[in-house]
């Protein structure tokens, strides 16, 4: 008997870079090795041309009232991707719709035609998609009408799935804390994965440390320049390459200047092709305050590369403390460069770091290991 088809729900661009994308793209990656139809469905997939002028007002309204800001985002965004999921699904029999977070859940759930096509929903975010809305500086003001709203949908959408994917064991247990009637729901934690790098691993390195990631406040590239002044100061001058765009860049090029690091520092923008280079480095560093499974990680880690991370309960499904690399403090700068002296002081440390890292991944995190487990749950 066929597999039946398999439906990727997002509001994302099919194109982009965040972990949603790489998620879905490394899947879609096996499944097409394995002659399985897939079909990516956004609200960009139906009426293109009116998604401009009605998404749009939505960067207006911030301006004026970011509580309605969010409103208008999440009741269009989910109206377009219903009504193309609507418009694929009548030509669809058996399928299976993999809804990349709950409002991708709602919105397959009200389009879908019959049981025969079953929703899966992944669970990428922390607690809440409200939570999110209501940290510091963002949008909404927690416990307020329409983040309250945001939770009644949520529980809605949730509970009527007919399965959960939840990406890491840290991101069942922060979903469960505040929904603990989704245990009920049938689910599983299959971790997030990558194919391994399709060149060799080169010898020739392009400096000591490395990052990837999209500048802005979470990902804390900031905190990274400041331990690097501190090791400087200590005498140990270490270059860091950064890949990645976001809101932040500005201030983070001022930052370096100011802590005198222009000549340590680089920032080289988005690559799609970033993991041709991570071999080439010593050391992956991640500040990021917040994380559910963090695909970077994963993707050093495939290049043979330490991990020096912060001490958050995600980075623990991913590496060890002194065997796949090192933990450091968030909030302690002198701390941390001591840390990463410690660790890129002893080649023989960092060699071992680096092997266990590639053995990790090549245990838990290659997609021909994790990739059909995913494929079994979802498609059967």
């Amino acid at each position: 008997m066929a597999a039946p088809s398999l439906v990727v729900a997002t509001i994302f661009p099919e194109r982009g870079r965040t972990g949603v994308h790489t998620h879905v793209r490394e899947l879609c990656n096996y499944l097409e090795k394995c002659g399985i139809a897939t079909t990516f469905v956004t609200p960009f997939s139906w009426c293109r041309p009116l998604t401009y002028p009605i998404f749009a007002p939505r960067l207006l309204l911030k301006w004026f009232n970011r509580p309605a800001s969010v409103v208008w985002y999440r009741y269009w965004h989910e109206v377009f991707l219903r009504n193309a999921l609507r418009t694929r699904l009548a030509g669809l029999g058996d399928c299976v719709i993999y809804a990349q977070g709950p409002m991708e859940a709602r919105a397959a759930l009200r389009a879908r035609r019959g049981s025969n096509q079953r929703v899966a929903m992944a669970v990428h975010f922390r607690i809440s998609q409200a939570d999110e809305y209501a940290e510091p500086g963002r949008e909404l003001k927690r416990d307020g009408r329409v983040f309250r709203a945001i939770r009644r949908a949520e529980q809605e959408a949730i509970l009527q799935v007919d399965s959960i994917v939840y990406v890491s064991r840290w991101a069942q247990k922060a979903l469960l804390s505040w929904l603990p009637e989704a245990a009920q729901v049938p689910s599983a934690v299959i971790g997030n994965f990558v194919a391994p790098p399709c060149s060799e691993l080169s010898d020739e390195l392009l400096g000591d440390l490395v990052t990837t990631g999209r500048l802005d406040a979470n990902k804390n590239h900031r905190y990274l320049l400041e331990v690097l002044a501190v090791a400087k100061r200590n005498g140990k001058i270490f270059n860091l390459d950064i890949f990645g765009e976001g809101p932040l860049r500005k201030s983070l090029l001022r930052l370096a200047r100011s802590l005198d690091l222009e000549e340590q520092v680089r920032f080289h923008g988005y690559r799609p092709d970033v993991r041709d280079f991570l071999p080439r480095y010593r050391a992956y560093v991640h500040a990021a305050h917040a994380e559910v499974a963090p695909l970077a990680i994963i993707e050093a880690m495939a290049a043979g590369l330490p991990i020096v991370a912060g001490d958050l309960p995600p980075i623990y499904d991913l590496c060890d403390d002194g065997v796949e690399g090192r933990f450091w403090s968030l909030d302690d700068p002198a701390k941390a460069a001591a840390t990463l002296i410690e660790l890129l002081d002893s080649e023989s440390a960092r060699l071992m770091a680096a092997s266990a890292a590639r053995q990790r991944f090549l245990r838990d995190f290659d997609a021909d290991i994790v990739a059909p487990r995913l494929r079994s749950f979802l498609l059967g």
